[in-house]
């Protein structure tokens, strides 16, 4: 049973093994947008896991970032940018929010549960007049684009701009975080889903000095562990890693789309993590799947709508190659 409170999200594992059993290891679960072929972590000294991380270390991880990011801006790692978004009604005083939509459903509670007016608009020239104005780009789940010129032409025209780049990693052409020290716009990113490592919480809230002063004031001082730290640095600053996995996401991601148009499934679109499409029945889809411990990502709004991570290993890859045939 859900509990009160919470959304709809991928990666509810624990819900696929009540329907349709099977140890969590046994599972390839492809209902989220996060790399199943995970940042080789290595060595973690004990000192990052006993001692509370420094100054010091926090800012080498902001450095780290900035260089991943291609960025100068001020900017503030946070556990995951879901703890970004936790903070948002922060910025400014309750106001009129727009929210361009179907996206990411974390946003529009919390900024109303903070007492924001909340509207939800279907194309970006409608956030115009917003206080806040929220983009995901691309956006999740439908892979929705934005090109940077657009995004900054709205800039002027609301209170804050908040681009969501969780997915960008993979697609630098669309990120604004070259332009994040303009007043008023907003960057977050993600680290644990292009790296593959969700559960280390690690994200970076990258903006304007007076916005970014307030999500670090507000997150308070140890707002990310030593271990995130330790391999946060590690991987931020491992472009021949970055550079690779790009290329084989994007291979990966025509073989999915040539293995779903094989079923008679439509691509309505996606990012280099995940591919959207419609097909004639989604949650029967979503079953054939799951009886074979596959799991997908199905929506109760689009019941033709089904979403689907990437494989990792090539054994995963046959397993799905394999029911999908059935």
């Amino acid at each position: 049973m859900k509990e009160r409170g919470m959304r709809e999200h991928g990666g509810n594992l624990d819900l696929a093994q009540q329907r349709f059993c099977g140890r969590a290891e046994d599972w390839i679960d492809l209902s989220t947008g996060i790399n199943r072929l995970p940042y080789p972590v290595g060595e973690i000294s004990a000192h990052h896991w006993q001692a509370l991380p420094s100054r010091s270390e926090i800012e080498a991880l902001h450095q780290a970032a900035r260089h991943a990011y291609r960025t100068n801006a001020p900017i503030v790692a946070m556990g995951g940018a879901q703890a970004a978004i936790q903070l948002l009604p922060q910025l400014a005083p309750p106001g009129r929010a727009r929210i361009l939509t179907p996206t990411y459903n974390e946003y529009a509670p919390v900024l109303s549960a903070a007492g924001w007016q909340v509207e939800e608009m279907r194309e970006l020239d409608a956030l115009a007049g917003a206080d806040l104005s929220i983009v995901v780009n691309p956006n999740n789940p439908d892979g929705r684009r934005f090109s940077p010129k657009d995004l900054l032409a709205l800039l002027p025209r609301v209170g804050h701009l908040v681009i969501d780049e969780s997915f960008a990693d993979a697609a630098s052409d669309l990120s604004l975080t070259s332009e994040a020290g303009q007043s008023g716009l907003l960057i977050l990113r993600s680290f644990g889903k292009f790296y593959g490592l969700a559960g280390l919480r690690l994200g970076f809230a990258i903006g304007h000095a007076d916005d970014v002063t307030k999500l670090a004031a507000a997150s308070g001082p140890w707002p990310v562990s030593g271990a995130a730290i330790a391999i946060g640095c590690r991987a931020l600053r491992d472009e021949a890693w970055a550079k690779a996995t790009s290329a084989r996401l994007a291979r990966d991601c025509v073989r999915l789309d040539e293995m779903a148009q094989a079923q008679g499934w439509r691509l309505v679109g996606g990012a280099p993590l995940f591919r959207l499409y419609e097909t004639p029945d989604a949650l029967a889809a979503q079953e054939k799947l799951a009886r074979a411990q596959i799991w997908s990502r199905a929506f109760a709004q689009s019941p033709t709508w089904l979403r689907l991570g990437l494989p990792g290993a090539e054994a995963e890859w046959t397993r799905l190659a394999e029911v999908l045939a059935r």
